[in-house]
């Protein structure tokens, strides 16, 4: 008797194995191969080098499809074309589905979307990250409404997640339609180039519609979209890069808003001095400097993280750390339309610094900014609703928010920039600084039309007259002496000047009024 339940425990055992083994190996050899041919790693294969090494739970392995209709009824698709868990990266937990294109090209039916339902809940529940590595022909049309209805479903956990946990999405192949609001709606959008693209609609239907051709990496490519749109944040060289790169992001952000931020080793000094920056910043003040060499210098080891590095250069987002701890950096960058503030540049820093604020990740602005960009194509396409979501993010946000001024700060993209009556806690300028109304040829041209028009020289008249007013208010001691900026430094001084605050800040709490929730100008 014991004999006949051992062997039928090890039958059960042993047709469990064959049914798992069946599974694991997605959409079989042939579609496997035609997908490395591609250039693209298997749903498996990412997940194995994403996570570390042996970490990786499946969830829901043995869930099926239960749709009978264009012969569904006889087509059996593995893990239903999705693959769900968790894992550990960088020895942290975070959750993930990846869609398996070689099974029913991971188009998302009713079950298969229930899978991913259940892993977002989860990673909700135990406040982890979750990753979506997209790779999906879209809803599986014969299963009709319910997967529409399946998209719905991750939209709403999209969002009910937003700003509470990490959401970070990879497209690693075709994302359309409908299954290209999720992306949107998540933190972070990650691509890789010549492999993967997303768009509403695709080539075929853009050229019935509207007459027009175009290809798909054109229309909705990894270049493309961090290029022109902004949709993308990352465009990377190849699957392993982009989840390499994904691994980097998390190493910046907490496992949720309730979370304390990774803390990494520190070997640099907190004291330490940039010298190379007492001499960064030309001797005229139209020739441009690289912003980029002020954020490495005064962040830990010189290593910077930008996203959008491709999309709205005129200003810069970046992660560092000081002192091991993640900072938001937000800077203009002088080397790109001289650092103008415009409805791109607007919408990239409002986004990157509510999404800091929302993780609890302080702030630091460099600023030097001539003002935003003029003239009808901005006003037309709403510069004034555009700049006024960087007011209303730097304003919103409670985390510690850091100045650092320059070089040019006029006009209102002076207080755009996170200036102390946005809430900076502290605003320091270097002595280059610049901050004004606007800059002394134009200010001259309004304070002292007079004179110049009664002037026998004109010319010498409003060199006189600029060489004042710059030596009066187009620096500065005239912003110091008021108390609307805190301190003038050295350059070699802003790292230490910096860490010390972050010390001094670190516990630092804001309550708002009460509300349901601001009203941004969308």
């Amino acid at each position: 008797m014991e004999k006949d339940k051992q062997d039928l425990t090890k039958e059960k055992i042993d047709l469990y194995e064959a049914k798992k083994s069946g599974l694991m190996k997605m959409g079989g050899e042939s579609l496997i191969r035609k997908q490395h041919e591609l250039g693209k790693l298997t749903a498996r294969e990412r997940l194995d080098r994403f996570f570390d090494p042996e970490s990786f739970q499946e969830t829901q392995l043995f869930v099926k499809h239960r749709s009978t209709l264009f012969g569904l009824g006889e087509k059996e698709i593995p893990a239903d074309a999705v693959i769900t868990g968790f894992g550990l990266v960088n020895g942290r937990t975070v959750f993930a589905a990846a869609h398996d294109f070689t099974s029913a090209g991971g188009s998302l039916g009713e079950m298969h979307a229930g899978k991913i339902w259940k892993v977002m809940d989860m990673a909700l529940s135990a406040r982890k990250p979750f990753v979506s590595l997209n790779d999906s022909g879209g809803a599986r049309i014969q299963e009709g409404v319910p997967s529409l209805e399946g998209y719905g479903g991750i939209f709403y956990r999209n969002t009910i997640a937003s700003g509470y946990i990490p959401q970070i999405t990879a497209i690693m192949g075709p994302t359309a339609g409908g299954a290209v609001y999720s992306p949107a709606l998540t933190d972070w959008v990650f691509m890789v180039k010549k492999s993967s693209y997303m768009y509403i609609t695709g080539p075929e239907v853009v050229k019935a519609v509207i007459g027009e051709e175009v290809s798909h990496d054109e229309l909705g490519g990894a270049v493309a979209h961090a290029t022109k749109s902004g949709v993308c944040h990352f465009a990377t060289e190849s699957d392993e890069d982009c989840l390499a790169k994904i691994r980097t992001l998390l190493s910046f952000l907490p496992d949720s808003c309730h979370s304390p931020s990774p803390l990494a080793s520190c070997t640099d000094s907190h004291d330490r001095e940039c010298s190379e920056l007492d001499t960064i910043i030309p001797d005229k003040a139209n020739r441009v400097y690289d912003m980029k060499r002020v954020i490495m210098a005064v962040a830990d080891k010189g290593e910077m993280f930008e996203p959008h590095e491709l999309w709205a250069k005129n200003i810069i987002v970046a992660f560092i750390r000081i002192m091991g701890r993640p900072i938001g950096v937000i800077a203009n960058n002088p080397r790109f339309i001289a650092g103008v503030l415009d409805v791109n540049a607007s919408d990239k820093a409002s986004r990157f610094i509510r999404f800091c604020d929302a993780f609890n990740i302080p702030l630091l602005t460099f600023t030097d900014v001539p003002g935003y960009m003029p003239g009808t194509r901005q006003e037309w396409s709403g510069i004034i609703s555009h700049g006024a979501k960087l007011l209303h993010a730097y304003s919103e946000a409670t985390v510690p928010k850091i100045t650092v001024v320059t070089r040019k700060a006029y006009g209102g993209a002076y207080l755009g920039m996170c200036s102390k009556q946005l809430g900076a806690d502290y605003v320091m300028a270097w002595p280059t600084a610049q901050i004004a109304v606007m800059g002394a040829e134009g200010a001259c041209n309004v304070v002292y039309r007079r004179e110049l028009s009664a002037a026998a020289d004109p010319a010498a008249k409003r060199a006189e007259l600029v060489r004042s007013y710059e030596e009066q208010f187009n620096n500065p001691y005239f912003a110091a002496g008021l108390g609307i900026i805190e301190e003038i430094i050295r350059p070699r001084d802003t790292r230490k000047r910096i860490a010390a605050l972050l010390g001094a800040l670190k516990d630092k709490a804001e309550t708002r009024l009460p509300k349901k929730h601001n009203n941004i100008p969308l």
